[in-house]
């Protein structure tokens, strides 16, 4: 027993200076020979698969825009991750992660739409997810001042291809320059009272296509919660202050897919001062996609237009995480029809809002259908802006009746 134990014992040290020298040859031989690589050696090159990397928009390029002020793209999609102005269910400041999640099927080398004939993320438009805007969510007027502050330096940065933008026929602004397209990923909707802001110093008065169940133009001096002047600011008044500041154009405004309950006819009257025209859920029964299509497109003309995307113009059995649910609304499938026939508008920015994950199921279906929104947000922006003038006549012949 005694002599078997000398000799593992004998036989331990033998390896362990075998193994020291061995060691140390290998340091050696460590920096004189080439890098052992097996990965890059067999799978180089190998892109990510819908659920791996890092979750940007449709796995597009991503950096934080705000922090690199020469970064030059043609499309911006800019996360706002503000709720701190809702009424009811809060928790859209997940909205820009829902939206980023529920677009992972997404991908530029799959992104052929068969329908618009276009891939927006392969048309010589420089498409990058210039990550979130960092507002605060102790203090509402601040993070909006931060919101106006972060759009408007993103709305500033240069173009990537001036040559193609002019072949869309992309309108400059005010300055003779052209600037980036954003897309807005919400946040609540007051978002877009900061953004309207922005868009207003570069291209003026805007119209707005606001589709929506609520029609967020609410006088605040009747609006119940307003009890002071920082909550007369909501995402149910944001579109009043809007119309008083003078960042949206008289008379060319419509909503769309409207179904809420309102005070009385004062709501609506005051909603015709803001500027707007109404569409209801129910006129896509009685007279169909076409109808309203054209009804947009008579309202809005030839000028810059702002498409505002509310989640719960959707039915809430298709979208059911949104703040404020309405029963009876549109499917995804009319929402994004009607979307496509509004290709050739002259739209300078998109803004989705409202998606709060929290209400989503676990199957993803609301953040997967409000992606595919934004993926037909990019399609509309590839194909360009067209003349509208027919139609920007009937707007005129409808404004003087």
């Amino acid at each position: 027993m005694y002599t078997q134990l000398s000799a593992l014992v004998g036989l331990s040290a033998v390896l362990a200076v075998s193994a020291h020298g061995h060691h140390d040859h290998s340091d050696a031989q460590s920096h004189s020979s080439a890098r052992v690589d097996p990965w890059n050696e067999k799978y180089a090159n190998t892109p990510d698969l819908s659920f791996s990397g890092v979750t940007s928009f449709a796995h597009l390029p991503h950096q934080k825009c705000l922090d690199k002020p020469d970064a030059a793209f043609d499309i911006a999609l800019l996360g706002v991750p503000f709720d701190s102005a809702v009424s009811f269910r809060p928790g859209a400041r997940f909205g820009p992660y829902a939206l980023r999640s529920g677009s992972r099927r997404q991908r530029p080398d799959r992104g052929y739409s068969s329908r618009l004939e276009v891939n927006p993320y392969d048309s010589d438009l420089y498409v990058l997810d210039c990550g979130d805007v960092p507002v605060t969510p102790f203090d509402p007027a601040t993070a909006i001042k931060q919101v106006n502050a972060g759009y408007k330096s993103i709305l500033h940065h240069p173009v990537m291809n001036e040559e193609r933008i002019k072949e869309l026929n992309m309108q400059k602004g005010l300055d003779g320059r052209y600037h980036p397209r954003i897309i807005a990923l919400g946040g609540d909707h007051t978002i877009v009272l900061p953004i309207l802001d922005s868009l207003h110093e570069v291209y003026g008065p805007v119209s707005v296509i606001h589709f929506d169940a609520h029609i967020d133009t609410w006088n605040p001096n009747r609006y119940v919660g307003s009890v002071s002047l920082q909550a007369d600011v909501n995402h149910g008044t944001f579109f009043w202050h809007a119309y008083e500041q003078g960042f949206i154009k008289p008379n060319a405004s419509i909503h769309a897919g409207i179904r809420t309950r309102f005070a009385g006819p004062q709501d609506l009257a005051d909603d015709v001062t803001a500027g707007f025209d109404l569409i209801h859920t129910f006129d896509i029964d009685d007279y169909g996609v076409d109808w309203i299509s054209d009804k947009i497109k008579a309202r809005i003309g030839n000028g810059p237009v702002v498409i505002s995307l509310d989640v719960d113009v959707m039915d809430p059995s298709i979208v059911p995480a949104t703040g404020t649910p309405e029963s009876g609304g549109w499917t995804s499938r009319e929402l994004r029809r009607i979307l496509h026939s509004l290709v050739g508008l002259n739209i300078v920015a998109f803004d989705i809002v409202e998606l709060s994950p929290a209400y989503d199921t676990q199957a993803e279906i609301s953040a997967i259908a409000a992606a595919d929104m934004v993926f037909d947000f990019l399609s509309i922006l590839a194909l360009g802006v067209r003349d509208n003038k027919a139609k920007d006549g009937q707007a005129r012949a409808v404004d003087e009746l």
